[in-house]
Parts: structure tokens; C-alpha cells; sequence
């Protein structure tokens, strides 16, 4: 008879390492693949897109306000919120435990309790890593008045799905008005309380004049709602914690008192916010408003924003003035620069790399600098200590335009993304003297050897580890800077 023995294998140690090596590895290409590609900008989209469109002869039916400072953010968001009588509607790529936090859901809490629905749409990324475990948002999203959903939840086990991100940021009350802008909604970037750091950014306030009679549907806050219920209806878009038992457990009772508690907060501690408002003396006049937009979906996207908002430009006759956290371009991308800055002057402010707060984006820049250069953009690096993180143009004194687009690759192929082109004098005027007083503390990048530094800007000593980093985690990205 014969005997055989089972034998354990040699080194279980390899075989467990190359399982994991081979998943690594199924992670990583499976997340970057599918982005390597640049799409290219459709027939469709260039004969749809023109100058002309973005302009009317006559006052539009919206009135708008710059919100420019964190704290003005806040206040208004909790105006607005207070009005709602049917609907609010949310869109935000990161929200967080915090101050302003709590005052938001405190204020969505308690208009759901009052019957008005709550409609809030969340990026996947933020859902997973900020909300999940967190009974604040549970307190919410457990109303059966309120209602969450997440943007392409993170699927490790699909990581061709994991790189789609949703980067829009807005809020729409009624027909009422909304805010539509680049700030995320936590403490970083709204209200005024003591944190470790905070980031400058922009948004813009849109009344609509006709709300609640039979010529509401004229003001581009229905653009803005169209859009909303494009992306709310995706089927990848998946409820978060809808359950309303989950309003019987300990922790979620606990948040739902506190944010009552808060509630109460904010009636004591901005009494003004409660009160009626005059939004048609608090705005300003406005022609045409136009949104633009990225395509919904999460795989790669066909250039719309960048597309609009270059031919935008490329019909400027006087000058254009861009600002961006940061620069990240393609040969489509600086091609299409250099065709505009030899028709218009063109100001393009980004942040000084030891002024940023991305760490991948600044070393892309500091690696292709000469190249943006080469564009022939007057370069305005922001050195004024806190990361800069808004997305705006002003085009001929003329055309105000804010949103969510960065000018790097990530916002131009990879993320829906939103930007709202505004005619309006007197908010071009309003917004570039911002610009202006932002570029004051700007270094001027005339090459790689020269820029011009005022006097009253004190450049960071960069460390030549830093510095070398910078350069060698660029160099090293040059396969990858789709996803930057």
C-alpha cells in the first residue's frame, strides 16, 4: 500500500507576499488605468459652445453677492437656510465633523422637522473617510424628511471606479436663491472659529428676483437644480443611512439633542440672520448667467469646462485675469494657453508652492514651471501665508466667472466640476478689485531666473530637502499627472 504525506509548503511567507504584491498591484492599475487617455473634446461640443451665448443686451431675472471671506459664508448659508420653505438642495465634495458643521446640520435638522425636504448629495471619498461612524451625519440622514447620497462610494474591490470624483459645491434653496462657489463645507473653509489653519476661497450668492411668480423658471437657479437631479439620479449615487431606526440608538439621540441644542446656539448668536433680508438692496445687477459643467459620469470626461472657459477667453478684447490654487496643464492644455495670450494679455496667480497645501500639485508645478511659462501668462505666485483655494476669471471687465475648476488635469478630464459665468460690470468690478488686492501679495515670475518681489512680502525660506523633493517627486509623476 501506498503512503502519501501532505506537505506544508517551503516558504508560506512568499506565497502570502505575492498574493499581496499581486492585489497591490490589481489596486493600483485598476484605479489608474482607465485615465490615461485624454479625451478629446467632441464635434458636439465645439459647435455648441460659443462666445456670444454667454451675453444678453438687458438685466436678467438674478441678482448677485460675492461671499469673499469664510465667516461671510457661513452667515449666509444660515440666512438662506432659515428661509426654506419646500426644498433645500446640497452638493458638496467634503464635508466634516466641526463648528460649521454642526451649524449647518443643526439648521438642515431643523427645517427637515418643519417639513421642508433636504436633499444632499456627497462625494464618495469624504463619505467614506469623514461621515462613515459618524453619528452627526446619521442624526440627519435618519430624518424622514432628509435625505444623503453619496457619490461613487469607495469600492476597493472596484478600483476602476475609485479615481471618479464629484468636486461640485453649491446650495439652492426654494426658488429663492443659491450659492455656488469653491469652498467645501467644513471649518477649513467656512465660518471664522479657531482652528488650526484655515484657506482662502470664493463663492457667489444668486437671488432670483422672480422667485414664487409665473417667471421664477427665468433665473439660472433651475440650471443649477437641472443639474442636481442629473447627478442625483445616477445609479451611483447610493443612499447613505437612511434607516429611521437608526434615530432609536443612544449616539444618534445624543447628536440629534446637540444639534437641537445648536440650533438654538445660532438663534442667540446671529439674531440678524433671522430676520428678514433685503437680497434686492444686498446684490448687484446681472445680465446673463450661464452654468458650465463637466460631464456626470465617473469615468474619464471629455474637457467641457476647460473647452467653454477657453473660448470664453479666446474672444476676450482686453484682458483676462484667471486664479487657481494651482497649474497642472497637457500639451492641450498649454497649446490652447499660448493661442489666447497672443490674442489678450492674460494674469494667471496660482500659490507659491510653500504657500499651497497640496503637496502632488506643487510638485508637478515646481517640475513644469518653464513650461507655463512658455504660455506667456503673466504669473503671479500668492505668498500671503494661507493656502489660496479659489477658482475665479474675469474676462473685459465684464464677465465674472466662479466655481469649482482648478487648471489642473484632475478638474479638466477626471471630476465633474462646475463654474458659473456671470455678465455683470459691476461684479467683474467687485471681483477683480479682490484679485487685484490678492495679487498685491504676489512674487512676479517674469522667468526662471527672475521675479519681481514687493517689498512687504516675506518669502518662505524652502528647506533644499523640501525644495529637492519638490522636484524629484515631479520628476517622478510624469506618468501619472492625469490624476493631479
Amino acid at each position: 500500500m501506498s503512503h502519501f504525506t501532505l506537505r506544508r509548503p517551503r516558504h508560506p511567507g512568499r506565497l502570502l507576499f505575492l498574493l499581496f504584491l499581486a492585489f497591490l498591484i490589481y489596486l493600483i492599475a485598476g484605479a489608474v488605468l482607465p485615465f490615461s487617455q485624454y479625451a478629446t473634446v467632441s464635434e458636439a461640443t465645439r459647435s455648441s459652445v460659443s462666445a456670444e451665448d454667454f451675453r444678453q443686451d438687458s438685466p436678467g431675472s438674478d441678482r448677485v453677492m460675492l461671499l469673499e471671506t469664510n465667516e461671510s459664508a457661513l452667515l449666509e448659508r444660515i440666512r438662506l437656510l432659515n428661509q426654506a420653505k419646500e426644498r433645500i438642495i446640497i452638493s458638496t465634495f467634503d464635508m466634516r465633523s466641526g463648528e460649521s458643521t454642526e451649524d449647518i446640520l443643526a439648521m438642515l435638522l431643523h427645517k427637515a422637522e418643519e417639513g421642508v425636504s433636504v436633499q444632499m448629495i456627497v462625494d464618495g471619498f469624504s463619505g467614506l473617510i469623514r461621515m462613515e461612524g459618524c453619528p452627526l451625519f446619521y442624526a440627519l440622514a435618519a430624518h424622514p424628511n432628509a435625505e444623503i447620497r453619496i457619490y461613487n462610494p469607495i469600492n476597493p474591490l472596484l478600483p476602476w471606479k475609485t479615481q471618479g470624483r464629484m468636486h461640485d459645491k453649491y446650495v439652492i434653496v426654494d426658488d429663492l436663491a443659491y450659492i455656488l462657489g469653491g469652498r467645501n463645507m467644513f471649518d477649513y473653509f467656512i465660518g471664522d472659529y479657531p482652528t488650526d489653519d484655515q484657506s482662502h476661497d470664493r463663492e457667489v450668492l444668486v437671488y432670483n428676483t422672480q422667485n414664487g411668480t409665473d417667471h421664477t423658471g427665468e433665473s439660472s437657479l433651475f440650471q443649477v437644480e437641472s443639474y442636481f437631479q442629473s447627478v442625483w439620479e445616477l445609479p451611483d449615487c447610493k443612499p447613505f443611512h437612511d434607516n429611521e431606526s437608526l434615530l432609536e440608538r443612544e449616539r444618534v439621540q445624543k447628536q440629534t439633542e446637540h444639534l437641537h441644542d445648536r440650533y438654538g446656539y445660532l438663534l442667540e448668536t446671529y439674531p440678524e440672520q433671522f430676520e428678514p433680508f433685503d437680497y434686492e438692496e444686498a446684490t448687484l445687477t446681472a445680465g446673463k448667467i450661464t452654468l458650465i459643467s463637466n460631464p456626470i459620469g465617473i469615468y474619464e470626461k471629455e474637457p467641457v469646462v476647460f473647452y467653454t472657459l477657453a473660448r470664453l477667453m479666446e474672444a476676450a478684447e482686453e484682458e483676462v485675469i484667471i486664479h487657481t490654487p494651482y497649474a497642472v496643464f497637457n500639451d492641450y492644455m498649454y497649446d490652447t494657453m499660448k493661442g489666447i495670450t497672443s490674442k489678450v494679455p492674460v494674469t494667471m496667480m496660482v500659490n507659491a508652492v510653500e504657500n499651497g497645501d497640496n503637496f502632488v500639485a506643487s510638485s508637478d508645478y515646481t517640475y513644469n514651471k518653464p513650461k507655463i511659462l512658455e504660455t506667456d501668462v503673466s504669473l503671479y505666485e500668492y505668498s500671503g501665508g494661507l493656502s489660496y483655494h479659489g477658482k475665479s476669471l474675469v474676462i473685459d471687465n465684464e464677465l465674472a466667472i466662479i466655481g469649482s475648476y482648478n487648471f489642473d488635469l484632475r478638474s479638466t478630464y477626471m471630476d465633474t466640476e462646475l463654474m458659473l459665468c456671470i455678465q455683470s460690470e459691476e461684479l467683474a468690478g467687485e471681483l477683480k478689485a479682490y484679485m487685484l488686492d490678492y495679487q498685491e501679495d504676489c512674487r512676479i515670475v517674469k522667468s526662471m531666473e527672475e521675479q519681481i518681489v514687493p517689498e512687504h512680502v516675506a518669502i518662505e525660506e524652502i528647506p533644499f530637502v523640501k525644495n529637492a523633493l519638490w522636484h524629484i517627486v515631479g520628476f517622478l509623476l510624469k506618468p501619472f499627472r492625469y490624476l493631479i
